[in-house]
C-alpha cells in the first residue's frame, strides 16, 4: 500500500502510481465500513465521475466494490460536476463518491467522499475512515442493487428557487462562456440555453489533456477567453474548473477579476437585492477587503482553516449568507455546504442584472465603497516532505527584520503574519500537492517589496 492521506477535500495522486486500484479498494472499503457503521447497510451511494483519464473505469470500480458489500448505488450515465453530486447527496440522504482530482494537472485523478449533508467529509469524519485502512474486513450477506435517481432535474429546480432568472436577461454585457473542457459542460451552458439567456461559448467538449493546459480557471489558463473578450467589447466571460465546484471570471476589459472581489460583490448584492442576513464565512487567506466589507456591513466574520470542508462546516453551524475562498470556491447559506462553480457564475449575472451595471462597474463600486485596495499573490515551493516544509515554517516565525512591523501572529492554519500597514504574509503546506504555499496580501505599492523579501528568506532556508 502507497501511502494515503485525505488532503482538504480527499484523495489525489498520479494515477497508476498512488491513484491506482489498490490503494482506491483500500480508500472505498473503509468508507464502507464507516457508511455501514454510521448509517447501516440501507444508506444509499451515488457516484459521479469528471472528463478526467479513466475517471469513469474508477467509478464502475468503485460503484462495484460497493456492490459486494451490499450498497445500493447510482452512478451517474454520464460526467457530472462536483456539485450537482453533493447536492444528490443531501436530497437523497445518501451518502456519495466523486472521482475528480478537480484543477489538478491532467496526470492525477482523486476520490471524494461527500456524507449526506452534502458537502466535504470533515476531519472528524477522514480520520475515522484512516483509522480503517489497516482494519476494514467485514462482509455482508446484502446484495446491492444498481438503483436509477434523477441528480440532474432535482439540482435545476432547486437552483431556480434561488437565481432570479429574469435578472439576468436584463445583463447588457454578452456573456461567454469558457467551458475549459470541464464536467459542467452540458450543465451550465444547457441552463442557460433552457432559460433563453444569450451567450456564447468557447472549449466547450471533454478533453482528458483539458487543452494541453490546466483544468484550473486562472488567467494563465484562460487566454484564449481573454483575447476573445478584448476582441468583442462589452464582454464578460465564465469558467470552471475540471469538476466544476471552482468559477473564474473575466471582465469586460479582459481582467481577471479575483475571488475575493467576486465574494464582495456577491456579498453586497445578497444584502441589499435579497435582504440575506447571516454571517460570512472565510478562510485565514481571505482578503483583509472583506474585513472591512463586513465591518460596514455590519455582518459577522466566521474566520476558518484553508479548505472548503472548514467552510462547509461553518455553513451548518451558522446562520451564513456566503461562505468563499481566494482559490474561487463559493456558496451560500441556502445551497449546499459544499463550493459549486454553477451557482457562483449565476450569482455574477444575477447581481449584474440586478445592478443593471457592468462587472467593472460593480468591481468599482466595491472598491468606492471599501474605501481601499488590496492585492494578494501566492508563491509555491516544492518540497520531499512535509517535515522540510514544518522547518521552513518555523524558520519563517523566527524572522525578526520584516520591512514592517508585525501586529499579530494567527496560527489557525499555518503561519499568518499580520504588519502593521494592512500587509500579511500566510505560510502553510497545501492539502492536495506536495508545496509550501505562501500566500502575500497588501496595498498595490507594498506587495513587491514584501513578496521580494520573504522569498529570499525562504530561498536561503533551502
Amino acid at each position: 500500500m502507497a501511502n494515503i492521506s485525505f488532503g482538504t477535500d480527499g484523495f489525489r495522486g498520479i494515477l497508476g502510481k498512488d491513484f491506482n486500484p489498490e490503494n482506491i479498494k483500500i480508500i472505498v472499503k473503509s468508507c464502507a465500513k464507516y457508511i455501514l457503521e454510521t448509517y447501516g447497510a440501507e444508506k444509499k451511494i451515488i457516484i459521479g465521475y469528471d472528463p478526467r483519464n479513466k475517471a469513469e473505469e474508477y467509478a464502475r470500480q468503485t460503484a462495484q466494490l460497493l456492490l459486494n458489500f451490499g450498497f445500493d448505488v447510482c452512478v451517474s450515465k454520464k460526467i457530472i460536476p462536483t456539485p450537482m453530486i453533493a447536492f444528490g447527496a443531501k436530497y437523497y440522504n445518501a451518502c456519495a463518491f466523486m472521482l475528480t482530482a478537480s484543477h489538478n494537472p491532467p496526470e492525477y485523478l482523486g476520490i471524494k467522499f461527500i456524507p449526506d449533508f452534502g458537502g466535504p467529509a470533515t476531519s472528524d469524519i477522514t480520520n475515522k475512515i484512516t483509522k480503517y485502512f489497516d482494519n476494514n474486513h467485514f462482509s455482508s450477506d446484502r446484495k446491492g442493487k444498481i438503483i436509477d435517481l434523477d441528480l440532474e432535474k432535482p439540482y435545476f429546480e432547486h437552483i431556480k428557487t434561488l437565481i432570479n432568472i429574469e435578472k439576468i436577461k436584463k445583463v447588457k454585457s454578452n456573456i461567454i462562456f469558457d467551458g475549459l473542457y470541464s464536467s459542467t459542460i452540458g450543465y451550465f451552458d444547457k441552463f442557460l440555453e433552457e432559460n433563453e439567456i444569450r451567450f456564447e461559448k468557447i472549449n466547450c467538449y471533454h478533453d482528458i489533456n483539458f487543452g494541453g493546459g490546466m483544468p484550473d480557471p486562472k488567467p494563465k489558463y484562460l487566454k484564449t477567453l481573454i483575447e476573445k473578450i478584448k476582441e468583442k467589447t462589452n464582454s464578460v466571460g465564465l469558467a470552471n474548473d475540471g469538476d466544476g465546484d471552482r468559477y473564474g471570471v473575466i471582465n469586460e476589459k479582459g481582467e481577471y477579476v479575483t475571488p475575493n472581489e467576486i465574494m464582495g460583490i456577491l456579498l453586497l448584492h445578497l444584502i441589499k437585492n435579497k435582504n440575506a442576513q447571516g454571517d460570512l464565512a472565510i478562510t485565514v487567506a481571505g482578503s483583509s477587503m472583506l474585513k472591512i466589507l463586513a465591518q460596514k456591513l455590519n455582518v459577522k466574520i466566521i474566520e476558518t482553516p484553508v479548505g472548503f470542508k472548514w467552510l462547509g462546516e461553518a455553513m451548518r453551524k451558522n446562520n451564513v449568507i456566503l461562505a468563499g475562498e481566494d482559490s474561487g470556491g463559493l456558496s451560500i447559506g441556502s445551497h449546499i455546504p459544499e463550493k459549486d462553480g454553477i451557482i457562483a457564475n449565476l450569482l455574477i449575472l444575477e447581481a449584474m442584472g440586478y445592478e443593471e451595471k457592468s462587472l467593472t462597474e460593480l468591481q468599482n463600486k466595491l472598491h468606492s465603497f471599501v474605501g481601499t485596495t488590496f492585492k494578494q499573490d501566492r508563491l509555491d515551493y516544492k518540497f520531499e516532505n512535509k517535515e522540510e516544509m514544518l522547518s521552513v515554517i518555523d524558520k519563517i516565525s523566527k524572522i525578526n527584520d520584516f520591512p514592517c512591523k508585525i501586529t499579530e501572529i494567527n496560527k489557525t492554519d499555518g503561519l499568518k503574519i499580520c504588519f502593521d500597514n494592512n500587509s500579511w504574509i500566510l505560510v502553510r503546506p497545501s492539502g492536495t500537492e506536495p508545496l509550501l504555499r505562501v500566500y502575500f496580501e497588501s496595498q498595490p505599492q507594498n506587495l513587491n517589496e514584501l513578496k521580494v523579501f520573504v522569498d529570499n528568506k525562504i530561498k536561503s532556508f533551502l
